[in-house]
């Protein structure tokens, strides 16, 4: 994962090609010492490509982490604290966007809004608060009767003040762990909806783009699909792996 994330932050400058460059007569050929990855159909360098891939990867999971990490955070934290009618609204609206599988209406949603960037992580965003909402939720029930909360309360600290305090950062260790493991999620919806035509649109460089790409050319040239796709794979098991790690740390009595 660290590998990816130097990848994406230095990008380009790990290869002389410009990924929208072509090279027509070479088009398709495998790869090369010139061209580690190989070329796609257009001629270009898919390494360069790859690289510039990652990027996206990564704002896209980064926008999405934290976006829906601070909405789920704070209506669990909301719901869980004062419950009533509150809890019952915000359940409800859980319950309703749980109904349906989330790549499902990510699908839904970006093919009513229009294909871009911008639509799929509004679509991720959506489909996203909810798990953080439903973690923060439990943590701020079990907070709440924790000593110091009831301490808090009882000198008169006001509800927000005992939110962000004590109930919020009560629930953190939790929700980094969600967020390692929501990232490789957003990751793989927004390579999904591109493959699908409904995400970043060429000849903006995406991993689910160049999916796409390689698919009429899986005899020919294979290096066109195994490239992308082992790098979606790599960087997902890392933020699995960089999630279960955290877990572990955060709570050692469950190993």
């Amino acid at each position: 994962m660290i590998l990816a994330a130097l990848a994406a932050i230095v990008g380009p400058g790990l290869t002389p090609f410009d990924p929208a460059a072509q090279d027509l007569p070479l088009r398709l050929a495998g790869p090369t010492l010139t061209h580690p990855f190989g070329l796609d159909e257009l001629g270009r360098d898919v390494l360069a490509r790859v690289l510039a891939g990652a990027r996206i990867s990564f704002f896209v999971g980064l926008t999405v982490v934290s976006i829906s990490a601070s909405i789920g955070t704070f209506l669990g934290a909301v719901a869980g604290y004062f419950g009533g009618v509150l809890d019952d609204a915000i359940g409800r609206a859980i319950d309703v966007l749980l109904a349906f599988p989330g790549l499902l209406l990510a699908i839904a949603l970006v093919a009513v809004l229009g294909p871009s960037l911008s639509n799929v992580l509004f679509a991720l965003t959506i489909i996203g608060w909810v798990g953080y909402a439903r973690l923060v939720r439990g943590q701020a029930l079990r907070a709440r009767e924790l000593e110091y909360v009831q301490a808090a309360r009882a000198v008169g600290a006001r509800a927000p003040h005992v939110l962000w305090r004590h109930i919020i950062p009560a629930a953190m260790p939790a929700v980094v762990v969600q967020a390692t493991l929501g990232m490789g999620g957003a990751i793989i919806g927004e390579a999904a909806l591109s493959f699908l035509g409904l995400g970043v649109q060429p000849p903006t460089p995406s991993w689910g783009t160049m999916l796409n790409g390689g698919r009429a050319h899986l005899l020919d040239a294979p290096h066109l699909t195994i490239f992308p796709g082992l790098a979606i794979a790599a960087l997902v098991l890392g933020l699995n792996f960089l999630g279960d790690g955290l877990r572990d740390a955060a709570d050692p009595k469950q190993t």
